[in-house]
């Protein structure tokens, strides 16, 4: 899960871990069907939602991290430990695969519902489990809850050159990935998934500009990235795209309330693309993200409080959590849809899953605490003295 430190230590931006930790969150809640409480994550106040917070970030630490560590150490060894994560990352998946489908096939089983099975799209491992392990592997069998990791993979694995490339022209980095991600519209091109006919759900080619864009302001912690313009003007313009979003897609859940919109708009953002990363998402999710950049100061007051710090320890376990957050997700599945207990089934799902999720970060910031107490007094080597990204 983690990277060791290979960098002089840095203060970290606690609101990174924050809005990491909240994204989780909101990534758990928006995966539990009939979720009421899915109407307060960042999906419902317009067209973007947790997934573009994680790879935003995502991005954005990796070049924070690594960009120093390049600097300071040169290519080979940055990207030996950059390609070194992408193997824990697919170990994890792997193993998250193989939890998740076992879960998932127990469940189907237990209660006499295949159909549970086919919802979350176990149901070719079921009936062909020697191909779906194999396709598995290739990264192209992906369960409902397991695209995002692929997702992942695939931009690490070409990071190196990427951050390489950054320290010397940010301009050549940015036009190459809006020139790929504008070529991937004009022709159209997905990666194939399996079963045959299915694409990845999260298209690299796409997702690729997120990445990218936080990488390059990630990339200004350490100098030669892209600077955040400041001021009341563009405020209010970000503010005004993240309204004018907001009430565009309010008034798709509203009925009758679509013509207050000339129709014209209707035709030039419908539908919105989750998988090749729709334009009006990533304008919508950017415009948020200024806002957040603005408003939101590294030392706010309130990312050190008793109230942020749950969302905080998620953030800095993100994938321990992530993991644990999909196992919940199918356990809160099924009691809403194999049980029907109301208000009570839906706030147990909800408060016991995020609690889990809480007190597992928890779990992990006090075993890693308790090794660097070691290591001071002791001189222990700590196992668990790393950054993660």
């Amino acid at each position: 899960m983690a990277e060791r430190s290979i960098v002089s230590p840095a203060k970290r931006d606690l609101r990174i871990d924050f809005f990491r930790g909240l994204a989780l969150i909101f990534i758990f809640i928006d995966h539990v069907p009939g979720n009421l409480l899915s109407s307060l994550t960042i999906g419902s106040f317009g067209f973007s939602d947790a997934a573009e917070v994680f790879i935003f970030l995502s991005g954005y630490s990796a070049a924070f991290i690594y960009g120093r560590a390049m600097r300071e150490r040169g290519f080979l060894l940055v990207a030996a430990q950059i390609w070194n994560r992408c193997w824990q990352l697919y170990v994890a998946h792997i193993f998250l695969f193989v939890v998740f489908t076992a879960e998932v096939a127990y469940i189907a089983q237990r209660f006499q519902n295949p159909m549970f099975a086919e919802e979350l799209n176990v149901a070719n491992f079921l009936e062909e489990p020697h191909v779906a392990v194999v396709m598995a592997l290739l990264l192209r069998f992906q369960p409902t809850f397991m695209d995002i990791l692929p997702l992942y993979i695939s931009l690490l694995l070409l990071f190196p050159f990427i951050l390489w490339t950054i320290g010397r022209n940010r301009w050549i980095v940015l036009a190459l990935s809006v020139a790929l991600y504008c070529l991937q519209w004009w022709l159209n091109f997905d990666v194939p998934a399996y079963p045959a006919g299915q694409v990845w759900f999260f298209n690299p080619v796409a997702w690729q500009l997120l990445f990218v864009i936080g990488a390059l302001i990630g990339h200004g912690g350490v100098g030669g990235g892209l600077a955040i313009p400041r001021g009341r003007v563009w405020t209010a313009l970000a503010l005004a795209a993240a309204a004018g979003c907001f009430l565009m897609g309010l008034s798709w859940k509203l009925a009758n309330a679509w013509p207050v919109f000339p129709a014209i708009l209707l035709d030039q953002i419908w539908p919105v693309d989750k998988t090749d990363l729709a334009l009006i998402r990533l304008f919508n999710f950017l415009a948020i993200a200024y806002l957040a950049a603005v408003w939101v100061a590294p030392d706010q007051p309130f990312l050190s409080t008793a109230l942020a710090r749950p969302v905080v320890l998620c953030g800095q376990h993100s994938l321990y959590v992530f993991c644990l957050s999909i196992f919940l997700c199918v356990i809160g599945q099924l009691v809403m849809v194999q049980f029907d207990y109301g208000w009570t089934a839906r706030a147990a799902v909800n408060a016991g899953g995020i609690g889990i999720m809480i007190v597992t970060a928890w779990l992990l910031s006090w075993y890693k605490d308790a090794e660097r107490a070691a290591v001071r007094t002791n001189g222990i080597p700590a196992a668990s003295d790393t950054r993660r990204v």
